[in-house]
């Protein structure tokens, strides 16, 4: 069982929920998304997300019509989620003077 913190955008609180790998992510519509996928590899026995992000898959996967592989995107990067070239392209970035 996994332990989920969940930032609501709307009330700037933390919500705490307790799911089966099996069970659909809090604020999920449809079950197009499950504990286990959005887990991916990761060994965490907590989960973090916000509600906002949720209502964007929500939306993202509605639009898409179909399956949608989770693969590494909910990773943490030091667990392998993000390769070295998104660091690279975000420290370049943030480091542009206009």
């Amino acid at each position: 069982m996994a332990k989920i913190l969940v930032y609501n955008n709307n009330t700037n609180r933390m919500e705490t929920y307790y799911r089966n790998e099996s069970e659909s992510m809090p604020y999920n519509t449809n079950r197009t998304l499950t504990v286990r996928e959005f887990r991916g590899s990761s060994r965490s026995d907590t989960l973090w997300t916000t509600k906002r992000t949720m209502q964007s898959w929500n939306s993202f996967r509605y639009i898409y019509g179909g399956p949608i592989p989770v693969g590494f995107a909910f990773k943490r990067p030091w667990e392998g989620g993000h390769g070295s070239q998104s660091h690279d392209l975000i420290h370049t970035v943030e480091h542009i003077k206009i």
